[in-house]
């Protein structure tokens, strides 16, 4: 029986190298040795007559092309993967993101926590694919201070401001420093971060970096930090898992879903003063492990290499092989 052929429906290309384009991209090469594999930004049937299965990422921004394969194909062999607007936004309220959903014959979710967030006769056809990354070793490690390092470009969503109130909390004499990557497109969270390394010199914001420095900054640093307000299933929390540093993430859906319910690094979402107060206990531990809380850095840290096996290449492209071998056998 001739292989399938799939396409991926990615309303990001490589120009914006955001999460979409990571996504798509990695899918085809996970999958490129099984099934003729093609990325495309819009999808219509007559360019697509070879088409077996369509995986399309984001339920409103590819509502045309999810519209025009089930308009042509009926929901046959369309999956529906779903991001963080999608599941905590756009499927609540958005006409064509609701569209998407029911038209689907399978949807995607991409950390646990996102079958909740869908409506019930969602659910039975929903499947969950956590995103993968490849291992690397742990960099060295100062012991002279903590590092911790945030990423992610300054947008609402990711509620940088809950960064910069944390380092403001914090000393220059705590031995705490603070790295900040990602790019701020827009001028008040520029102008934020700015007067925030001005006034802290335990804070700096490195602006954008190339994904190679990026991941090298994580393996160097004790902590991530992630903020976020809102998401679907973040690479970077995968990429500090996979790097051997733990994390400290707001206590949002899409977090508790990569990281587990009982995990020890949550603060509340906008609570600066509780990042502050869980980077404190860390340098801590770091600093004496008589300390009562000097077993927080390891505890997080058992916890995360518990978490790695999950977004391991292996495990996604088993995954996403099962979900071809359903709706194509």
């Amino acid at each position: 029986m001739p292989r399938p052929s799939l396409v991926i429906v990615s309303p990001a290309l490589a120009s914006a190298n955001n999460g979409n384009w990571q996504t798509a991209q990695r899918w085809r090469h996970l999958l490129s040795t099984r099934f003729p594999v093609r990325i495309v930004q819009h999808w219509d049937a007559a360019t697509g007559s070879g088409d077996d299965l369509m995986l399309a990422l984001h339920a409103r921004r590819s509502a045309d092309s999810v519209r025009a394969w089930a308009q042509a194909r009926s929901a046959r062999g369309l999956v529906l993967v779903l991001t963080g607007t999608d599941l905590y936004q756009d499927i609540h309220s958005d006409p064509a993101a609701q569209a998407s959903l029911k038209w689907a014959e399978r949807l995607v979710v991409l950390q646990d926590q996102g079958l909740d967030a869908l409506p019930e006769a969602g659910r039975a056809k929903a499947r969950v694919i956590y995103q993968s990354t490849t291992a690397r070793v742990p960099l060295d490690k100062t012991a002279a201070r903590l590092r911790a390092v945030m990423v992610g470009h300054l947008r609402r969503v990711k509620s940088p401001e809950t960064l910069f109130e944390a380092a403001q909390l914090l000393g220059a004499d705590e031995g705490i420093l603070i790295d900040h990557i990602g790019g701020a497109d827009e001028p008040a969270y520029r102008a934020q971060a700015q007067a925030t390394q001005a006034a802290c010199p335990h804070y700096r914001w490195l602006g954008p970096l190339p994904h190679g420095r990026t991941r090298q900054t994580i393996q160097r640093a004790h902590l991530l930090v992630h903020t976020s307000a809102m998401e679907g299933g973040a690479h970077v929390i995968m990429e500090a898992v996979r790097s051997g540093t733990p994390v400290l993430a707001s206590r949002v859906p899409g977090n508790v879903g990569m990281l587990g319910l009982g995990y020890g690094g949550y603060f509340e979402p906008g609570d600066s003063a509780g990042l502050a107060a869980l980077l404190r206990r860390c340098r801590q531990s770091q600093l004496s492990a008589q300390d009562p809380s000097g077993a927080l850095l390891g505890w997080l840290q058992r916890q995360c290499d518990e978490r790695a096996p999950l977004f391991a290449p292996e495990a996604e492209r088993a995954a996403l092989l099962q979900l071809i071998e359903e709706l194509h056998p």
